[in-house]
């Protein structure tokens, strides 16, 4: 299996500094800093990214489990809101919350439900999340 890639460089102080994060592929290269982390400032962060992969690895296990029950989606679309909380013990990722809306022709909500619990469970962001408290909104479109 390949190994995957990415970069980050940092300059300066915690709360002064900045730096860019980028993926070995290229396909995306930003930057981040301690207001795009920890306020609203420009820029993305370590969490964001975090979503967006786990938000595409679940929707690819969740066509292969659709897939593989004989049921082949239309279309799949998921968001992954990442709870970044600077409490007790400092700042953790507390809980991602999936949802998830689909377009599978054949089959029932009970169907997809089960099938998206399947994906929630053993996709590979999620496996390696274990840590994190993972919740589920799935519904057919």
């Amino acid at each position: 299996m390949p190994v995957r890639t990415a970069s980050a460089k940092w300059n300066g102080s915690l709360q002064e500094g900045d730096g860019t994060m980028g993926l070995g592929s290229g396909a995306y290269e930003g930057p981040f800093s301690f207001r795009s982390r920890f306020q609203e400032g420009d820029g993305t962060n370590p969490e964001e990214l975090i979503g967006a992969a786990h938000a595409g690895c679940f929707s690819m296990a969740l066509s292969a489990v659709l897939g593989e029950g004989g049921h082949t989606p239309d279309s799949i679309e998921t968001s992954a809101k990442v709870n970044f909380d600077t409490g007790e013990g400092g700042p953790k990722i507390s809980r991602i919350d999936l949802t998830t809306r689909a377009s599978v022709p054949g089959l029932d909500d009970a169907g997809f439900k089960e099938a998206a619990e399947t994906a929630k469970a053993n996709c590979p962001v999620s496996r390696a999340l274990t840590g994190v408290e993972i919740t589920l909104d799935a519904a057919l479109a």
